[in-house]
């Protein structure tokens, strides 16, 4: 009689087939969500390569550490240091 353990892919042949019978319902879920994950974590690593590259064609985006007046404000007009339109109601 022959060893069983003597390689890997006895071990691997049925730990194949024990998969097979007892989580066959959901491999399809396993298999989808593993997919899920690959896409997330490629979009977050091309994400993190490109976090460092300055984009200089867009020069009207926001700029980090400059100070900028309110659009509504006219020049010479007071502010209040705030983000937010005046109120136009009475």
């Amino acid at each position: 009689m022959g060893r069983l353990f003597d390689g890997p892919w006895p071990i691997v042949i049925i730990i194949v087939v024990a998969l097979l019978l007892f989580a066959a319902p959901k491999l399809p879920a396993m298999a989808r969500s593993l997919g899920q994950s690959m896409r997330i974590i490629k979009s977050e690593v091309k994400e993190m390569k490109n976090d460092g590259k300055t984009d200089s064609s867009d020069p009207s985006g926001p700029v980090e550490g400059t100070i900028v007046n309110h659009p509504k404000a006219t020049p010479g007009e007071p502010t209040d240091g705030t983000d937010v339109p005046p109120s136009n109601r009475a």
